[in-house]
């Protein structure tokens, strides 16, 4: 941790163990979070069902839009492992933002980025056939995420994310395995070659095209 990292951490830092509820969808917001360390699930629930929306790593943030526009938590946030993160009020956030043009700048694309995810995964929660909103929702995954080497993934994850059982998703996945368009190892899924990301990208081109006769 840098000088800088350490001051920062000494005055707004937090250590938070996992499991713990940072709040609730319909909460009042007064603070936004900067993890340093571990992974935070957003979640909401829709129909009745709750819904993985996101998992955050360090360097994300997130509750920034309930102190933005004074309106109630639009979902839940727990951690998953134990973390650090820097939680910042109203105040020390606008002063953040007036004060630091880069920082300002930084937010922007940012929201402009999440802004886009968020168009992403509510276009494949339209999906209605469970195998090509799952097909979607990892091959986008994939296209993120094979930047920084082999694909893995958890069968909750996906689960959560496409708002299908685990048991579905199992099933499903498994039978992408049979075709060798992906590895499933217990709990993760693995795409280690493109050849394998190029075979889900045409298995969805299909499906698109063919529908369940694809």
């Amino acid at each position: 941790m840098s000088d800088i990292q350490a001051a920062l951490f000494s005055r707004f830092g937090k250590k938070i163990p996992g499991g713990t509820v940072l709040f609730q969808e319909g909460d009042r917001g007064e603070e936004m979070f900067i993890i340093q360390t571990g992974k935070v699930k957003i979640s909401k629930r829709i129909r009745g069902v709750e819904k993985t929306l996101a998992t955050l790593e360090k360097g994300e943030f997130f509750g920034e839009m309930a102190i933005l526009n004074d309106k109630p938590r639009s979902a839940t946030a727990e951690t998953l492992e134990d973390c650090e993160m820097l939680v910042i009020d109203r105040k020390t956030f606008d002063a953040l933002i007036r004060g630091n043009v880069e920082i300002a700048v930084r937010f922007i694309k940012r929201l402009a980025d999440r802004l886009r995810e968020t168009n992403d995964q509510m276009e494949a929660l339209m999906i209605k056939d469970n195998t090509s909103r799952l097909v979607s929702i990892l091959a986008k995954q994939v296209k993120d995420q094979k930047k920084s080497g082999d694909f893995f993934m958890t069968i909750e994850e996906l689960a959560g994310l496409a708002g299908i059982e685990n048991s579905q998703v199992r099933n499903i996945l498994e039978k992408l395995a049979s075709v060798r368009i992906l590895e499933l190892a217990g709990e993760k899924v693995h795409i280690a070659t493109q050849d394998q990301v190029d075979r889900l990208l045409r298995y969805l081109e299909m499906r698109e095209i063919f529908g369940e006769m694809a």
